[in-house]
């Protein structure tokens, strides 16, 4: 197939894989080929879930997840202290694991020419065809604003940073791997054991331990000079949009968000953890920025099963009540 989508899910971001699929449909296009790719085993209601739309396939094969994560075990084997910490942390292999097997999209048999890269926890405001549009001038091709906090990508104390890139990439070329599109066959094998080598004699050191496949990801690019387009530089400042949950200004009309005027072309949940929308969804009230919309795409096609609040929402990082503070000092655990 020419273009698709990929995303990355598990049972634990079932509610938001829906909603993320039923945005898709709506407003890029019900006919717009769309990968699921299993972040591990469990996947018992994601499989069914796929199996229930035309336009969604699932990947968990684990041959082709096998060279990844091999891959990735080298590249964090080469860091001075990775995968020491991560083994005192009690974290196998290496840490968040699963999250390095989207990087199959890349391979020369993967199922899309071009494609678009989304987390499960986005939800799509409008077609995405300028975005596989400019794939026709660049290799990868991304609209976000994570080139101004530069710490969650690279380890900025380190001293062989600008030895590698210069200020200038890291101050434009650094990207969130939420939302990212490029192509099949970038990083050939022998593209991927250059970059291992140069990791080997010390450049793993910029990695970011914290941030392991967006920081890997976003060395992998930079270090390969693939050619690279950001809409949120390139568009005119009264043009651009937004992405992050955290913006408060967005406006919603009719279940799609505009930033002064000008419509998102996908919203990211960013920091918001996967329980909370599950919880929301069992019935808790629990508010958080945006839930409404969330809800909206999670229940389009059961607005009966969508939760029904009567009472006042708590906020999500509302502080713990006196009567939790005092459960935890007893050592006592409690749901929040």
């Amino acid at each position: 197939m020419k273009n698709g989508i990929y995303t990355l899910a598990n049972d634990l971001v079932y509610n938001q894989l829906v909603a993320l699929l039923n945005s898709i449909e709506v407003n890029a296009g019900k006919d717009l080929p769309v990968c699921v790719i299993a972040y591990n085993e469990q996947i018992d209601k994601i499989r069914a879930e796929v199996a229930s739309r035309n336009n969604v396939t699932l990947l968990e094969n684990p041959d082709i997840f096998a060279r990844w994560e091999e891959y990735s075990l080298k590249v964090w084997q080469s860091h001075p202290s990775a995968i020491q910490t991560w083994e005192e942390r009690g974290i196998k292999k290496f840490y968040r694991v699963g999250e390095n097997r989207r990087y199959c999209a890349f391979d020369f048999d993967s199922l899309f020419e071009k494609f678009i890269y989304l987390d499960a926890d986005t939800l799509v405001m409008q077609p995405l065809d300028f975005i596989f549009e400019q794939l026709e001038h660049h290799d990868f091709v991304v609209y976000d604003f994570q080139y101004k906090d530069p710490a969650h990508i690279y380890n900025l104390q380190s001293p062989q940073l600008l030895e590698i890139f210069n200020q200038q990439q890291i101050d434009s070329e650094i990207f969130c791997s939420g939302f990212y599109a490029s192509k099949r066959g970038i990083f050939p094998p022998e593209q991927r054991d250059w970059l291992l080598s140069k990791l080997n004699v010390g450049e793993s050191d910029v990695l970011y331990m914290s941030a392991p496949n967006q920081s890997v990801l976003n060395y992998m690019r930079m270090r390969s000079n693939v050619s690279f387009y950001n809409f949120a530089l390139n568009l005119p400042a009264n043009k651009a949009t937004g992405c992050c949950v955290t913006s408060p200004h967005f406006e919603n009309q009719n279940y799609v968000l505009y930033d002064q005027g000008n419509r998102l072309t996908y919203l990211h949940y960013i920091g918001l953890s996967s329980k909370l929308f599950n919880r929301v969804c069992e019935g808790e009230n629990i508010d958080f920025p945006y839930r409404d919309l969330f809800l909206h795409y999670r229940y389009l096609r059961q607005p009966e099963q969508q939760p029904k609040f009567t009472t006042k929402a708590r906020a999500y990082n509302a502080p713990p009540s006196l009567t939790t503070r005092i459960f935890r000092k007893l050592g006592i655990k409690v749901e929040v």
